[in-house]
């Protein structure tokens, strides 16, 4: 029940991601040139993923996308990764987190820095005050 919940829940992140047609996550053109270059027809590709060649030119025609079970099917049958299949490239990947961390690390040092004055202002107010007392 829980497992049909999470491919639910996937399956739907999966449309909400595909709806947005980005030129980088083309999946339909993915599937299409994967199958080509194995020199699949849709039928055979079909076969292997479980469905029938209309669903197969639905995914390349970007109507309909793969849930799941398919993708994990269609990566395996294509002999590619998830991630190669739905256009995502460690690269551009390791790019994001790179930039992710840089911006935090920015973040840090500018609260860094705005701590260090803080308490430099603190420490000549508490002198000046000492000083005023004697």
């Amino acid at each position: 029940m829980f497992k049909r919940f999470l491919v639910d829940k996937l399956t739907l992140n999966l449309y909400n991601l595909f709806d947005e047609r980005s030129e980088m996550m083309d999946l339909g053109n993915n599937i299409q040139i994967f199958r080509k270059k194995l020199r699949l027809s849709q039928e055979k590709l079909g076969e292997a993923v479980g469905v029938t060649r209309q669903t197969v030119s639905n995914w390349e025609c970007n109507s309909t996308v793969p849930d799941a079970y398919q993708l994990i099917a269609l990566a395996k049958a294509l002999q590619v990764s998830l991630d190669t299949l739905v256009g995502n490239s460690v690269d551009s990947l390791l790019i994001e987190k790179v930039n992710n961390v840089e911006t935090e690390v920015v973040k840090a040092n500018n609260l860094l820095k705005i701590s260090i004055y803080i308490l430099v202002f603190v420490i000549l107010l508490l002198l000046f005050v000492f000083i005023s007392s004697n």
